[in-house]
Protein backbone atom coordinates (compact mmCIF):
# COMPACT_ATOMS: atom_id res chain seq x y z
CA UNK A 1 0.00 0.00 0.00
CA UNK A 2 1.33 3.94 -0.12
CA UNK A 3 1.03 6.61 2.31
CA UNK A 4 1.67 9.72 2.52
CA UNK A 5 5.13 10.04 4.78
CA UNK A 6 5.32 13.15 6.86
CA UNK A 7 8.58 15.36 7.18
CA UNK A 8 7.99 14.80 10.96
CA UNK A 9 8.07 11.00 10.27
CA UNK A 10 11.27 10.98 7.75
CA UNK A 11 13.43 12.96 10.35
CA UNK A 12 12.82 9.77 12.99
CA UNK A 13 14.10 8.10 10.97
CA UNK A 14 17.54 9.92 10.34
CA UNK A 15 20.42 9.42 12.53
CA UNK A 16 22.05 12.63 11.71
CA UNK A 17 26.04 11.96 11.12
CA UNK A 18 29.63 13.99 11.70
CA UNK A 19 31.90 11.36 11.82
CA UNK A 20 34.71 13.46 10.27
CA UNK A 21 38.17 13.49 11.70
CA UNK A 22 38.48 16.95 11.36
CA UNK A 23 34.78 17.85 13.15
CA UNK A 24 34.98 20.33 15.80
CA UNK A 25 33.44 20.87 19.45
CA UNK A 26 31.32 23.87 17.47
CA UNK A 27 30.44 21.59 14.93
CA UNK A 28 29.38 19.07 17.60
CA UNK A 29 27.08 21.33 19.10
CA UNK A 30 25.88 22.37 15.87
CA UNK A 31 25.00 18.86 14.86
CA UNK A 32 23.23 18.38 17.98
CA UNK A 33 21.05 21.55 17.62
CA UNK A 34 20.19 20.65 14.30
CA UNK A 35 19.02 17.47 15.27
CA UNK A 36 16.92 19.02 18.47
CA UNK A 37 15.23 21.44 14.88
CA UNK A 38 14.27 18.71 13.02
CA UNK A 39 13.42 16.15 15.45
CA UNK A 40 16.16 13.51 14.56
CA UNK A 41 16.17 9.64 15.78
CA UNK A 42 19.72 10.07 16.55
CA UNK A 43 23.60 11.90 16.03
CA UNK A 44 25.77 9.52 15.28
CA UNK A 45 29.54 11.05 16.55
CA UNK A 46 33.03 9.83 17.10
CA UNK A 47 33.41 8.33 20.61
CA UNK A 48 35.55 11.12 21.79
CA UNK A 49 32.30 13.39 21.38
CA UNK A 50 29.63 11.07 23.00
CA UNK A 51 30.16 13.51 26.29
CA UNK A 52 29.52 16.43 24.76
CA UNK A 53 26.82 15.25 22.63
CA UNK A 54 25.11 13.45 25.86
CA UNK A 55 25.20 16.81 27.73
CA UNK A 56 24.19 18.69 24.43
CA UNK A 57 21.26 16.51 24.31
CA UNK A 58 20.15 16.33 27.71
CA UNK A 59 16.02 16.61 27.87
CA UNK A 60 16.16 15.89 24.77
CA UNK A 61 14.21 12.49 22.50
CA UNK A 62 17.41 12.43 20.26
CA UNK A 63 19.37 9.43 21.05
CA UNK A 64 23.68 9.51 21.39
CA UNK A 65 24.80 7.00 18.69
CA UNK A 66 28.59 6.49 18.59
CA UNK A 67 31.31 4.00 16.40
CA UNK A 68 32.81 1.11 18.05
CA UNK A 69 35.81 0.08 16.03
CA UNK A 70 35.54 2.27 13.38
CA UNK A 71 36.14 2.29 10.45
CA UNK A 72 38.05 -1.08 9.68
CA UNK A 73 36.15 -3.64 12.39
CA UNK A 74 39.65 -5.04 12.88
CA UNK A 75 40.26 -3.53 16.23
CA UNK A 76 40.51 -6.77 19.09
CA UNK A 77 37.30 -7.87 20.72
CA UNK A 78 38.76 -6.35 24.16
CA UNK A 79 39.26 -2.74 22.28
CA UNK A 80 35.85 -2.90 21.08
CA UNK A 81 34.68 -3.74 24.60
CA UNK A 82 36.96 -1.18 26.33
CA UNK A 83 35.45 1.29 23.92
CA UNK A 84 31.80 0.75 24.35
CA UNK A 85 31.97 0.34 27.97
CA UNK A 86 33.53 3.61 28.14
CA UNK A 87 30.70 4.93 25.27
CA UNK A 88 27.81 3.59 27.20
CA UNK A 89 29.08 5.30 30.57
CA UNK A 90 29.24 8.61 28.78
CA UNK A 91 26.13 8.62 27.83
CA UNK A 92 25.36 6.20 24.26
CA UNK A 93 22.89 4.89 23.95
CA UNK A 94 23.59 3.27 20.68
CA UNK A 95 26.29 1.50 19.13
CA UNK A 96 27.15 0.79 15.93
CA UNK A 97 29.91 -1.50 15.80
CA UNK A 98 32.13 -2.85 12.63
CA UNK A 99 32.11 -6.00 11.93
CA UNK A 100 35.43 -7.73 11.56
CA UNK A 101 35.64 -8.52 7.79
CA UNK A 102 38.83 -10.20 7.51
CA UNK A 103 37.61 -12.62 10.25
CA UNK A 104 34.23 -13.08 7.85
CA UNK A 105 36.43 -13.91 4.91
CA UNK A 106 38.80 -16.06 7.00
CA UNK A 107 36.32 -18.19 7.51
CA UNK A 108 36.85 -17.53 11.20
CA UNK A 109 33.05 -17.44 12.17
CA UNK A 110 33.08 -18.02 15.93
CA UNK A 111 35.41 -15.48 16.44
CA UNK A 112 33.08 -13.10 14.49
CA UNK A 113 30.67 -14.36 16.51
CA UNK A 114 31.95 -13.88 19.60
CA UNK A 115 33.27 -10.43 19.17
CA UNK A 116 29.50 -9.06 17.80
CA UNK A 117 28.10 -10.97 21.22
CA UNK A 118 30.54 -9.49 23.46
CA UNK A 119 29.59 -6.11 22.36
CA UNK A 120 25.81 -6.76 22.52
CA UNK A 121 26.27 -8.06 25.53
CA UNK A 122 27.53 -4.76 27.50
CA UNK A 123 25.32 -2.63 25.78
CA UNK A 124 22.33 -4.53 26.49
CA UNK A 125 22.90 -5.00 30.16
CA UNK A 126 23.47 -1.20 29.72
CA UNK A 127 20.99 0.92 31.94
CA UNK A 128 18.86 1.83 30.03
CA UNK A 129 19.80 -0.64 27.42
CA UNK A 130 21.55 0.17 24.45
CA UNK A 131 20.74 -0.21 21.18
CA UNK A 132 23.44 -2.54 18.95
CA UNK A 133 23.76 -1.88 14.97
CA UNK A 134 26.09 -4.01 12.96
CA UNK A 135 28.18 -2.92 10.28
CA UNK A 136 28.69 -5.05 7.53
CA UNK A 137 30.67 -2.99 5.06
CA UNK A 138 28.36 -3.99 2.52
CA UNK A 139 30.92 -2.48 -0.90
CA UNK A 140 33.43 -5.33 0.72
CA UNK A 141 31.35 -8.55 0.48
CA UNK A 142 29.80 -11.08 -1.34
CA UNK A 143 25.80 -11.70 -1.72
CA UNK A 144 27.12 -14.73 -0.10
CA UNK A 145 29.35 -13.20 2.74
CA UNK A 146 26.42 -10.45 3.40
CA UNK A 147 23.97 -13.68 4.14
CA UNK A 148 26.29 -14.93 6.62
CA UNK A 149 26.95 -11.67 8.18
CA UNK A 150 23.56 -10.86 8.87
CA UNK A 151 23.01 -14.53 9.78
CA UNK A 152 26.22 -13.69 12.51
CA UNK A 153 24.69 -10.62 13.27
CA UNK A 154 21.06 -12.23 13.98
CA UNK A 155 22.83 -14.75 16.05
CA UNK A 156 24.62 -12.06 17.91
CA UNK A 157 21.63 -10.35 18.90
CA UNK A 158 21.71 -7.28 17.14
CA UNK A 159 19.27 -4.60 16.89
CA UNK A 160 20.06 -3.72 13.77
CA UNK A 161 21.96 -4.65 10.62
CA UNK A 162 23.68 -1.82 8.81
CA UNK A 163 25.31 -1.26 5.08
CA UNK A 164 28.35 0.65 5.64
CA UNK A 165 30.73 2.87 7.59
CA UNK A 166 30.60 5.40 4.38
CA UNK A 167 34.21 5.27 4.35
CA UNK A 168 34.78 2.05 2.40
CA UNK A 169 34.72 1.96 -1.32
CA UNK A 170 31.13 2.45 -1.84
CA UNK A 171 27.82 2.89 0.23
CA UNK A 172 24.59 1.73 0.53
CA UNK A 173 22.75 0.42 -2.40
CA UNK A 174 18.76 -0.05 -3.12
CA UNK A 175 19.51 -3.93 -3.64
CA UNK A 176 21.82 -4.44 -0.53
CA UNK A 177 18.68 -2.60 1.86
CA UNK A 178 16.91 -5.59 0.17
CA UNK A 179 18.88 -7.88 0.43
CA UNK A 180 19.42 -7.40 4.03
CA UNK A 181 15.48 -6.79 4.69
CA UNK A 182 14.82 -10.49 3.46
CA UNK A 183 17.97 -11.76 5.51
CA UNK A 184 16.83 -10.66 8.37
CA UNK A 185 13.60 -11.13 11.31
CA UNK A 186 11.23 -8.57 11.22
CA UNK A 187 12.08 -7.25 15.05
CA UNK A 188 16.09 -6.21 13.39
CA UNK A 189 16.24 -3.27 11.82
CA UNK A 190 17.93 -2.23 8.77
CA UNK A 191 20.21 0.68 8.82
CA UNK A 192 21.01 2.22 5.48
CA UNK A 193 24.22 4.45 5.21
CA UNK A 194 26.62 5.58 3.36
CA UNK A 195 26.08 7.93 0.07
CA UNK A 196 22.62 9.31 0.69
CA UNK A 197 22.74 12.67 -0.28
CA UNK A 198 19.04 13.32 -1.32
CA UNK A 199 15.57 12.82 -0.29
CA UNK A 200 15.11 10.68 -3.64
CA UNK A 201 17.95 8.33 -2.05
CA UNK A 202 16.53 8.65 1.28
CA UNK A 203 13.05 7.86 0.19
CA UNK A 204 14.60 4.47 -1.78
CA UNK A 205 16.17 3.37 1.00
CA UNK A 206 12.91 3.52 3.35
CA UNK A 207 10.92 1.83 0.47
CA UNK A 208 13.64 -1.19 -0.03
CA UNK A 209 13.13 -2.03 3.57
CA UNK A 210 15.54 0.40 5.54
CA UNK A 211 14.30 1.55 8.96
CA UNK A 212 17.19 3.99 9.97
CA UNK A 213 19.00 6.05 7.70
CA UNK A 214 22.64 7.60 8.44
CA UNK A 215 23.71 10.48 6.52
CA UNK A 216 25.94 13.89 6.68
CA UNK A 217 23.22 15.16 4.48
CA UNK A 218 20.09 15.29 6.75
CA UNK A 219 19.40 19.37 6.53
CA UNK A 220 20.13 18.72 2.24
CA UNK A 221 17.67 15.31 2.47
CA UNK A 222 15.10 17.51 4.67
CA UNK A 223 15.01 20.78 3.27
CA UNK A 224 14.08 18.85 -0.82
CA UNK A 225 11.36 16.38 1.08
CA UNK A 226 9.73 19.21 2.27
CA UNK A 227 10.07 21.53 -0.75
CA UNK A 228 8.30 18.28 -2.42
CA UNK A 229 6.52 16.88 0.12
CA UNK A 230 3.17 17.22 -1.49
CA UNK A 231 4.05 14.89 -4.58
CA UNK A 232 5.97 12.75 -1.98
CA UNK A 233 4.64 9.00 -1.84
CA UNK A 234 6.14 6.49 0.38
CA UNK A 235 5.33 2.84 -0.77
CA UNK A 236 4.96 0.17 2.27
CA UNK A 237 4.35 -3.72 1.82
Amino acid sequence: MSTTLTPAQLAKAIDHTLLSPTATERDIVRLCAEARQYGFAAVCVNPAYVPLASSTLQGSSVKVCTVIGFPLGASSTAAKLAEAGEALQKGATELDVVLNLGWLKSGLFQDVLADLQAVVQTAHQASPPALVKVILETCFLTEAEKVLACQLAVQAGADFVKTSTGFGSGGATVPDVQLLRRQVPAHVGVKASGGIKTAAQALAMLQAGANRLGTSSSLQIMQQFMDGQNNTTYFTT
